[in-house]
């Protein structure tokens, strides 16, 4: 069992929406069934949903047996967890309708409290409104914020603004779920505590880098909100931005949260801003059409959204303009309805000068760090070896050193346990700062303005592949290709 952490109240908006039932809820009873949340600390739902107590209870449980992984869901875990849920009606522009939760929080008036807004980022501004108003907000309150904040810096600025009118920069918590995964914060730790990588992590030693984040499943049903965001804005300018900085970043000088963001925020500033020129030679937005996934046929995605502009899924070559990384391009691509689920960092290093070895004369350099965030989290080293016999010359191949850490327990802690349970415990390292939101979407919304006026054609890729032809020839231009080639 863990050391038990502070006493907190966490109050959940939109508690009864899907992320909630999927995510939070399964996380929050992990963190109490292992002894990290105090068994008197408070889960509270805010719904519109007229609903009892028991009731809420009751449907808590049939939710976290659907969505518990690996069989984790306890009977008596659950009778304790139970004692720690309430459940208060709000209706979000009502200001009213605080009055429950306000004799709820005020009941226990010294104990930190953790206000995690899981509802459209409209609704930000309001809700922090109210919290004020009713003061609930004490010097010990927190705010989590959910993904998307904006679809460009204009509109990011103004949910922002709405938040720090009521909490202070300190309190906020941008949410990253990617950035809670043990094998992205792994990345920290291979290249500032290996001392053989320190030396080889730069544009002398590495060839490119590639970051993918490609998923099987379509949009599914939530059209109206994908239609208004797409890959570029829902992925790359903030998953796949986040992975950026982690591989591209300088050494903090220590792990203290704004340290490790300083340093993020040089990379983001950093990033080569794209001309015209640019964006149509190294960017690419695509559709998805009919095809074949999971053995089954799927529809287009203009099929649930006809005419839409929306790419559903984008690549790019992206440049930093620093001493470290002159001249070594980082491609990004992710996507929906592509052959399979994804999510890896390719590190590819440069070909030894001169190869000795009896490969056909080809200079043959297979040495890549492979950093795989899902379906499944690994991290494999690729080194070239001799092949095992007796032939007069030497010849060799590919060998994977695998370096994951095994697992004693049944359960692998999920992303979001991690990240609740660092705004419990107030450590804001793996959260967005303003200053990198913001310096995100400055890079990003100059090519979002350039596909909003077709300086890039949007291609089409069948449901099932790899995505368009248009992003091997991104990449093959440079003479290279993707790993997954």
């Amino acid at each position: 069992m863990a050391e038990v952490e502070s006493l907190c109240d966490i109050v959940i908006f939109g508690g009864h929406g899907d992320l909630a039932f999927r995510k939070l809820l399964p996380a929050l009873y992990h963190l109490s069934s292992n002894g990290y949340l105090d068994q008197k600390s408070r889960i509270i739902t805010a719904t519109r949903v007229e609903m009892s107590l028991e009731k809420h209870s009751n449907l808590v449980k049939e939710k976290l047996k659907e969505f518990l992984k690996d069989d984790t869901f306890d009977e008596t875990k659950f009778k304790h967890f139970k004692e720690q849920l309430e459940v208060v009606i709000i209706d979000f522009s009502d200001d009213n309708s605080y009055q429950g939760l306000s004799e709820l929080l005020k009941s226990e008036p010294q104990r930190e409290r953790v206000n995690y807004l899981s509802t459209a980022p409209d609704f930000f501004g309001t809700i922090c409104k109210s919290l004020s108003q009713w003061d609930l907000i004490t010097a010990q309150s927190r705010v989590v914020l959910e993904k998307p904040i904006g679809r460009d810096l204009e509109s990011s600025r103004v949910i922002n603004e709405g938040v720090l009118k009521y909490f202070e920069e300190s309190q906020i918590y941008r949410i990253d779920h990617y950035l809670g995964k043990d094998t992205v914060q792994n990345i920290m730790a291979l290249r500032f505590s290996n001392r053989f990588f320190m030396p080889l992590w730069d544009a002398n030693n590495i060839d490119h880098i590639q970051i993918t984040v490609a998923e099987s499943v379509g949009v599914e049903g939530r059209w109206g909100y994908y239609d208004d965001y797409g890959a570029m804005r829902d992925m790359i300018q903030n998953h796949l931005m986040q992975l950026l900085c982690l591989v591209a970043m300088e050494a903090p000088c220590s792990l203290d949260a704004d340290s490790v963001r300083d340093e993020k925020v040089k990379v983001l500033r950093s990033l080569r801003m794209m001309t015209p020129a640019d964006i149509e030679q190294k960017t690419v937005r695509a559709q998805y059409t009919e095809g074949v996934s999971g053995g089954e046929a799927v529809p287009a995605y203009v099929d649930g959204a006809p005419e839409s502009r929306t790419e559903t899924f984008a690549a790019l070559r992206v440049d930093i303009d620093n001493w470290r990384w002159n001249g070594i391009p980082f491609y990004l691509r992710s996507g929906k309805r592509m052959r399979k689920r994804n999510s890896e960092i390719v590190i590819q290093f440069k070909a030894v000068p001169h190869s000795i070895f009896a490969n056909k004369g080809r200079c043959i350099s297979e040495n890549k760090l492979i950093i795989s965030l899902q379906p499944k989290e690994s991290i494999q080293l690729q080194l070239m070896n001799k092949i095992p016999g007796l032939s007069e010359q030497m010849h060799l191949q590919p060998v994977e050193l695998e370096l994951n850490m095994p697992m004693n327990t049944k359960h692998k802690p999920d992303a979001y346990e991690r990240l609740l349970l660092d705004v419990i415990r107030s450590n804001p390292t793996l959260f967005m700062r303003l200053d990198e939101v913001e310096a995100a979407w400055k890079w990003a919304d100059v090519i979002l303005e350039a596909w909003g006026e077709d300086v890039v054609p949007m291609k089409k890729y069948s449901a099932g592949t790899d995505g368009p032809t248009a992003a091997i020839q991104l990449i093959a231009r440079d003479g290279r290709s993707w790993h997954d080639e």
